[in-house]
This record gives C-alpha cells, sequence and structure tokens, in this order.
C-alpha cells in the first residue's frame, strides 16, 4: 500500500488517539521558529497553510515533496523575507517539510519508513527517498470541521502576516477569506491581548500624515471622507512592531500593499526604494519605478518621522532583494 493512500497505520502513526481543539490551536501557534529572535520565517506557517488549502480541495492532506515543492517554495519567496540565490529559493519548501511539528506531522518514504525531523533539509535527499508528508489524523479529522479550519487559518495569518497578505495568500492557496472572517469565535482561549492594536492608532497616523500617502501624495476624498488611505506598520504588527507614528505610513492602498510584498522599501535617509524584481510595461505600473530615490512624505509639525530601527526591520525582512547568487 503506498503512503498516501487511507491507512491508518500511516496516518496515525505516533499520533494515534484525538487531540482536542485547544491543543490543536495551541500547536498552530507555538510553531518552532528556526531562525531565531528577530528572524522572519513563515515557512511553516506558509506549508500548513498550502496543507489546509489542499485538504479543503481534496479531503486528504498527503502530498509528496515532489508535488509541494513547487508551490510551497512559491509561496515561502512570495511572503516570506528575502533569499541569497536562486537556486536556494528553488527548494524554499524543505524546511518545513522537514521540520513541522511531529505532533502535527507525518513524514515517510516511499516505503512508509519515518523520516525523522534530524535529516537534512535538502532537495536531493527528499526527492530521492519519495519523501511524503501527511498531517496527521487527529489533525485532519478536526480540519474536517470547516470552523476550525478557519479558525486555524486564521490563527496563522494573524500571528504572521498582514491584513493585505493573509487576502493574497488564501487566494494562493485556495482558502475562501469569507469563511475566515467568521472564524474568530471558534477559539477563545488563546487570545493574546498583547496583539491586539491599539484603537486610534490607525487614525493617528492617518492625521499625522494630513491623510496622503507618504509616498506618491494620494489624498483623494469622497465628500468630507477620504478614501484609499491606510495606516500601514513598518514593523509589522504580528511581528511585534509596536503601534506608533514612529513605525507607521499613511499609504494609498496601492502602496500599502506593495509595501507589504516588499516591492517597495524605505532607505535610512528615508528615501523610496523598488525592487529590481519588479516589472511593469504600462505607463500606470512603470509610475511605481518611478518613486525610486524620492523621498517619503514627512509626518506634521510634532510628529517623529519613522524609526530608522523599524526601516532597517522591513529592509532586512520584507523587502525583496535582487538575488545575489548564480542561477
Amino acid at each position: 500500500m503506498s503512503p498516501t493512500d487511507a491507512d491508518p497505520g500511516y496516518v496515525g502513526a505516533g499520533g494515534g488517539g484525538t487531540l482536542a481543539r485547544g491543543e490543536f490551536f495551541t500547536l498552530a501557534a507555538g510553531l518552532t521558529d528556526a531562525r531565531g529572535a528577530g528572524k522572519r520565517a513563515p515557512h511553516k506557517p506558509l506549508l500548513l497553510l498550502w496543507l489546509f488549502g489542499q485538504f479543503a480541495a481534496t479531503g486528504s492532506s498527503a502530498a509528496s515533496y515532489q508535488q509541494a515543492e513547487a508551490p510551497v517554495s512559491q509561496l515561502i519567496n512570495d511572503f516570506g523575507p528575502p533569499v541569497a540565490s536562486v537556486v536556494a529559493s528553488r527548494q524554499r519548501a524543505a524546511m518545513p517539510f522537514v521540520h513541522l511539528e511531529r505532533e502535527l506531522w507525518d513524514l515517510r518514504d516511499a516505503d512508509g519508513i519515518p523520516i525523522g525531523s534530524d535529516v537534512p533539509e535538502r532537495r536531493p535527499q527528499l526527492l530521492g527517498r519519495g519523501a511524503v508528508g501527511r498531517l496527521r489524523a487527529p489533525v485532519e479529522h478536526l480540519l474536517a470541521d470547516p470552523g476550525v479550519m478557519a479558525a486555524a487559518a486564521r490563527l496563522l495569518l494573524e500571528q504572521h502576516f498582514t491584513p493585505i497578505l493573509a487576502e493574497l495568500i488564501c487566494a494562493e492557496v485556495g482558502l475562501d477569506m469569507a469563511d475566515l472572517d467568521l472564524a474568530g469565535s471558534v477559539w477563545k482561549g488563546g487570545l493574546d491581548r498583547s496583539k491586539l492594536r491599539r484603537r486610534g492608532f490607525a487614525e493617528e497616523v492617518l492625521r499625522a500624515y494630513a491623510y496622503r500617502c507618504a509616498m506618491c501624495g494620494f489624498d483623494g476624498a469622497l465628500g468630507r471622507h477620504p478614501v484609499a488611505i491606510e495606516a500601514a506598520h513598518v514593523r509589522w504588527h504580528s511581528q511585534d512592531g509596536p503601534d506608533e507614528v514612529t513605525n507607521a505610513l499613511a499609504l494609498c492602498a496601492l502602496h500599502h500593499a506593495l509595501f507589504d510584498l516588499g516591492v517597495l522599501g524605505i532607505t535610512e535617509d528615508r528615501l523610496i526604494l523598488v525592487s529590481e524584481l519588479y516589472v511593469a510595461k504600462s505607463p500606470a505600473g512603470q509610475a511605481v519605478d518611478a518613486l525610486a530615490g524620492k523621498p517619503l512624505l514627512a509626518p506634521r509639525p510634532r510628529h517623529s518621522p519613522v524609526d530608522v530601527v523599524h526601516v532597517s526591520w522591513h529592509h532586512a525582512q520584507v523587502f525583496k532583494h535582487y538575488h545575489l547568487g548564480a542561477v
């Protein structure tokens, strides 16, 4: 029997029995971070979200490394920090495939023999052994409840990304954002009050920048109400960025999205950067390139500009640098 078949000995090996909802959410919230403090490593959350999408579509989370490598590596490239080389970018799925917590994940070779978390996180080893992973049976049992899956996905998205990126990630992995928006009440026990955004933060930022985009100056309004102007964290709220004007910019909806994706960045002199990986053919798209080297709009008097500490974080953890290595 193939390890991807519905074999209870495979899906439940080392993880049989039941798993309470609270235990599952605690495990999902407590994924270890291989990069260490201050380093963003959303590899495991992105693998889990991709597996949730696979399960929602097919009823099974079983996936070989060969099947998962390209889509999961692309997710990590798109929504994770920059990587040093093109070669590395093609196999970023290897790390979470090997190191995802085994309370959640069962990884085996083509003969059904377990693969430990001590194996090298390298493409040749995983392909050579025909590595196949699957969320354990108790996890799949919980995910069969759409409310549990939606709450778990929402937890991962809020803990590791921004609201703008959450929508894009859901579209990529095949999860319905509307369903996730209804999931907030499923898990109450793990609510961390310190992660809630400070009331009034967004309005404070918009006033500091006079309701204008700090990059392009857009200040559109519908009657008396500003439109498409948003408060953007420089160091993300999910990554312990403070709800302070010195960690924020007022940005139009377009430039907010591009800033969170790493298309746009900032120098320590508060000049605008545009990633060399960004390409556009139309005049509208090329208008983004025209921002390169321009200074940010300064906040109004009595408000300090964005702190270079947060600028440095965004530059290292979000801005998409050109690959340094050879293809």
